[in-house]
């Protein structure tokens, strides 16, 4: 089985891993979100808990990233509670310090990589199901509809709020060679010839991109080490000393701050606000193009 520090688990692993327990408590969780489309407005956050109990991997729960773990204060989607309420979240839900995590999504796999980057952020080492529910199904692992629930844990909390950017650092970072600003929705998205989804055409100024689904074969695993490695050096990411990942909401780009952590960058940030905060001030600067 990979390491622990390894961000990814494969199917076969997991396979393994559940039916030799261990000493460490295993807790996995689908953390399915849907995106349905809407009117007004591009989508409406639907749940995956009925994905989930239609069937899932045998032994997993189901956290609910919109209702769970997200600031239901703030105006903006999926937003990054305070600390001390995350941690208790999580513990909530069933992690404790020495248990090994394991998140998927019967959709895309942002949802994991987003849970993933938020534990990591509070010092806590989880994987993603390389490959998610589909990669599992696909090659006739056994699913339930039973669900499990876990009892509450104990999270320590020893946050890297480095690891988050806000509005203003993004703002600084325009011009700066220092930084890397990527853009992790698609390339259509990033020219501004798609439809607007978030108010204002484009991608923000100075950005650079590699979609998300760029990243992913067609199993839905993450490419080679040297595919990636490749979509990262093209656009300077790699050579950065500080990469800052947005997109719409946060989601999709923690899919690039993961496959950064396997490149091995040692300085990377999500901006949660992402182009949902930031199209919402005319004065922060947009452009259009390549």
């Amino acid at each position: 089985m990979q390491p622990l520090t390894h961000p990814l688990i494969s199917t076969s692993a997991l396979a393994e891993r559940l039916a030799t327990p261990t000493d460490r408590p295993l807790r996995l969780y689908d953390t399915t979100v849907h995106l349905r489309p809407a009117v007004p407005g591009p989508f409406r956050v639907e749940s995956g808990r009925a994905d989930f109990e239609a069937g899932h991997i045998p032994g997993a729960a189901f956290i609910d990233l919109p209702g769970q773990l997200s600031d239901t204060t703030s105006p903006l989607r999926f937003m990054l509670p305070p600390w001390d309420t995350l941690a208790r979240a999580f513990a909530a839900a069933g992690v404790s310090d020495g248990h090994d995590v394991v998140l998927y999504s019967s959709t895309a796999p942002m949802w994991a990589t987003r849970i993933w980057w938020m534990l990591k952020s509070l010092g806590f080492e989880a994987r993603v199901l390389d490959g998610g529910l589909a990669r599992w199904k696909a090659e006739g692992r056994p699913l339930t509809t039973t669900a499990t629930e876990y009892p509450a844990g104990h999270l320590s909390l020893r946050p890297r709020p480095s690891m988050w950017a806000d509005r203003q650092e993004v703002q600084r970072a325009i011009g700066d060679a220092a930084v890397c600003t990527l853009n992790g929705l698609g390339a259509d998205m990033h020219r501004g010839d798609a439809p607007v989804h978030y108010g204002r055409r484009g991608h923000i100024a100075g950005s650079v991109n590699v979609p998300w689904s760029a990243l992913l074969d067609a199993q839905g695993c993450f490419q080679p080490i040297e595919a990636l490695r490749s979509e990262f050096d093209a656009v300077g990411a790699l050579a950065a000393p500080r990469v800052i990942c947005y997109c719409g909401g946060g989601i999709a780009a923690t899919m690039d701050a993961l496959a950064l952590d396997l490149l091995g960058h040692a300085d990377v940030a999500v901006y949660d606000g992402s182009l949902s905060e930031w199209v919402l001030d005319p004065a922060l600067p947009m452009a259009t193009g390549g």
